[in-house]
């Protein structure tokens, strides 16, 4: 019987160390892992609310509101891109909490506008502290040299967002 002919290669190549993901070649695959990338760490910073925390369209619309003042609820809606009865609900869900509360205009008596309490700021400004404690600890785990590109980076990605 003939012996079995045994590859001279059989030991496992090694594949080259790599620091990291491979980069895109293309546009296409930029964007990919762009929006994988900034979707993950959305995730993962939007998981240090609170456990008993508003809903995310609660807090976003308290988040609108604190930043642009009192909105009628169908710019608030459309802020949100979302119907306006769905931001109704939204709106009656945080005047139960005491977060917002509806009021007349001072111009126009006749368009009712949704203003943030002093409490739903509280709740924002604990939520925005809790979340930004987060990620500067994580911030931590880079290199001062990847702090740096991050940095160098925020601009192109505030242009991406319409910031």
């Amino acid at each position: 019987m003939p012996a079995a002919k045994i590859s001279q290669n059989t030991a496992p190549q090694s594949q080259p160390a790599r620091s990291g993901p491979a980069q895109p070649r293309t546009q296409a695959g930029l964007a990919s892992s762009l929006r994988i990338a900034v979707g993950r760490l959305n995730r993962r910073i939007r998981n240090q609310r609170e456990d008993d925390a508003l809903t995310l369209n609660q807090l976003s619309a308290l988040g609108i509101l604190e930043r642009k003042g009192p909105l009628p609820v169908g710019e608030l809606a459309a802020c949100e891109r979302i119907r306006p009865p769905s931001m109704t609900r939204i709106v009656s869900g945080l005047e139960e909490l005491g977060l917002a509360v509806r009021e007349p205009d001072l111009d126009d008596r006749r368009v009712i506008n949704v203003r943030i309490t002093e409490a739903g700021k509280a709740r924002t400004a604990a939520d925005r502290k809790r979340r930004d404690a987060w990620l500067t600890h994580k911030l931590r785990d880079l290199s001062p040299d990847e702090r740096e590109r991050l940095r160098a980076a925020l601009p192109v990605l505030e242009k991406l967002a319409g910031l």
